[in-house]
């Protein structure tokens, strides 16, 4: 299993918004290393939900739920989206003011490339914002 973190602005497709509709294909995206990331994706990988913009936390769970396939948004290109089925809030949203504190998460995707809006996530950085948000 792989853990991963998907960013998005919450006034764009909020957690809540993910949550109503209960699984989304998780298009739109357009940087090659995040496309690449995608690719990598597996069936039952466990995601972070990371609200970008004014709030920068992460906010809620999410799991892969079909692998990498054509991203029906592209017009041209080698585009792949995700389904992602949404999982539960985390009790207390994570701020990335906190990630950064945390010199166990010094060297996270998050941190370093933090344009990257679908970046991996080690077993002990997931372990570690999990024991975060309680």
């Amino acid at each position: 299993m792989k853990y991963w973190l998907v960013k998005q602005e919450p006034e764009s497709y909020s957690f809540a918004d993910f949550q109503k509709e209960g699984k989304t294909d998780w298009t739109g995206v357009r940087n090659f290393t995040a496309r690449n990331n995608l690719k990598e994706m597996s069936a039952g990988d466990k995601v972070f939900y990371y609200h970008s913009g004014d709030e920068r936390s992460v906010v809620g769970y999410a799991k892969v739920t079909k692998t990498a396939f054509p991203d029906p948004t592209a017009d041209e290109g080698s585009w792949v989206a995700v389904e992602l089925e949404a999982g539960k809030p985390v009790k207390n949203p994570v701020t990335l003011a906190a990630i950064k504190a945390n010199p166990k998460l010094s060297e996270m995707k998050l941190v370093k490339l933090s344009r990257l809006s679908v970046s991996p996530v080690t077993k002990e950085e997931w372990d570690e914002i999990v024991e975060m948000s309680k």
